[in-house]
């Protein structure tokens, strides 16, 4: 199984969705032992002194000002995990609980926590124990970070509270620990706080985002000269000249992946036949620069991530020449905004797909095409309740653009009066980047099936195998009604799993 070694410098996007996703294991470097032992003896000196420091010997937010005694520390730190811990609603998904738990290891590991060696062990040994804390969908504001979920992975390290075992099945931590041989960790001073403080839940969902996001993008390249090819447009528009002239990287390697696709193709260039026209409609002429402004927002919000990736978000934070300093590192605003930028761009791109399906399905605008693509129109509905389907799902994502990070609410008796919102943010994205895949694969259905009924004329090689392939994975094509709903989730899958990609680049060689 592969193996991830978390040291001092951060972890990397790759480092993420192998543990997450990919369930590697993870081990702490020599280096980062190193690290957090030192850090500890900073921590253990300051808590042996009278003064007060905060997270420390001090409470916490509003109650920052209450000196703690040393007899009452352990408890203290109990119960802040205790007490932050308070989601609710239904549990996340699994890959999202354990990027949490990574990215909050990673920043143990920089040093700059306090935190002893062995409760970053211990953290290390329920990820690769395949324990996984039970984490609820409301709760985190996203500054102080994401403290409500990050409290019940905390919870887990203590032997509290919930997780879900290896096998998928929920039972009480104490029991998985005990079964795994793991001993539950008993906080000192700082742990609880450092293990609460970050935007690692907000940061996770970031990265399996983009990681999805780029798959969906080079995908929607692909729907996009499936429909311009079925609708006999021009692909001079793509032409790399044009494009120079106006340089944006994104609607560059947008427009030469339609080209590659499209090479070969019998279809392109009739726009000028029958009915001729000058121009093709914006939704097939300006995909380059629709799809193209999305992936420059990608490459932004990768930025904002690498960056993120390489922090170390606590408050305060244990600092190399010996000073313990509270701090604001732990708003989410850089987060929180990507987040809701990449969720604009994905209803763009889920709405611009969804006006060529609809050229598609209408015989005024589709040069052609019998209505709705149907066998016998008015006996057949063909794909009509398909693009309704489609349009409710590109209405939602544009629902679900509204940002989160524009609102803000003040909590912990206004000490924390202004919060990022980052991990809702995130969540919105999520459900986005799942209803985006369904959009393209309702364009891939209807193009595939408007191409083949263009009888006479010889598709791109390209178009030619995603036609194969998507058909051979279930996906019907033209012919009577029949019941859509399990075609469309083939399509789905067909697109979520990375097989739309897979057949087109066995022609055209890797997108970009």
């Amino acid at each position: 199984m592969h193996t991830v070694v978390v040291g001092t410098s951060g972890v990397t996007a790759s480092d993420v969705l192998a543990v997450a996703r990919g369930g590697a294991r993870v081990e702490l470097s020599e280096e980062a032992v190193a690290a957090l032992a030192a850090a500890r003896e900073i921590v253990d000196a300051l808590a042996a002194k009278p003064d007060p420091v905060y997270g420390v010997s001090t409470g916490f937010g509003a109650l920052a000002t209450r000196h703690i005694s040393p007899e009452l520390r352990a408890q203290l730190q109990r119960n802040i995990v205790r007490s932050h811990a308070a989601g609710m609603g239904p549990a996340v998904e699994r890959e999202v609980v354990r990027a949490l738990m990574f990215l909050r290891l990673k920043t143990v590991c920089s040093g700059h926590t306090g935190v002893r060696p062995e409760v970053a062990q211990t953290m290390a040994d329920l990820l690769n124990a395949g324990i996984t804390p039970v984490v609820h969908e409301y709760g985190s504001l996203g500054c102080s970070g994401d403290l409500a979920p990050l409290s019940h992975c905390a919870l887990a390290l203590m032997g509290e509270g919930d997780a879900e075992g290896p096998d998928g099945v929920v039972r009480p931590a104490a029991e998985l620990l005990a079964a795994h041989g793991i001993q539950p960790v008993e906080l000192r001073e700082k742990e609880g706080l450092a293990l609460l403080n970050g935007t690692d839940g907000m940061l996770g969902m970031l990265v399996m985002a983009l990681a999805d996001l780029d798959t969906l993008y080079r995908s929607a390249d692909v729907t996009a000269a499936l429909s311009l090819e079925a609708l006999l447009g021009t692909d001079k528009v793509l032409a790399p000249e044009l494009h120079a002239i106006r340089p944006h990287p994104g609607q560059a390697a947008s427009a030469a992946n339609m080209l590659a696709v499209l090479k070969g193709s019998g279809l392109t260039g009739h726009h000028q036949d029958d009915a001729p026209r000058v121009q093709d409609a914006y939704s097939v002429r300006c995909a380059p620069q629709v799809a193209g402004a999305g992936r420059d927002t990608m490459t932004h919000a990768r930025l904002v991530a690498d960056r993120e990736l390489a922090s170390a978000v606590d408050n305060p934070v244990v600092l190399p020449d010996g000073r313990v300093e509270s701090n604001g590192n732990f708003h989410g605003a850089p987060v929180a905004y990507v987040l809701d930028f990449l969720a604009i761009a994905a209803a763009d791109l889920g709405s611009i797909a969804e006006r060529r399906t609809d050229r598609l399905l209408d015989k005024n605008r589709s040069h052609g095409l019998p209505p709705f693509l149907a066998d016998d129109a008015g006996v057949d509905s063909g794909l009509m309740i398909a693009q309704y389907t489609q349009a409710a799902l590109v209405s939602e994502l544009k629902r679900l653009a509204v940002p989160a990070s524009a609102d803000s609410i003040p909590s912990s008796a206004m000490q924390e009066d202004h919060v990022s919102m980052g991990w809702s943010a995130a969540r919105k994205l999520r459900t986005a980047v799942d209803n985006l895949t369904r959009v393209i694969a309702i364009e891939l259905y209807a193009a595939t099936r408007a191409v083949e009924l263009r009888e006479g004329l010889t598709p791109a090689p390209a178009s030619r195998a995603v036609i194969d392939a998507v058909r051979e994975a279930g996906v019907q094509g033209a012919g009577p009604d029949r019941f859509l709903a399990p075609d469309l989730a083939a399509a789905d899958a067909f697109v979520r799993d990375g097989r739309l990609l897979a057949a087109v680049e066995k022609v055209t060689g890797p997108l970009q």
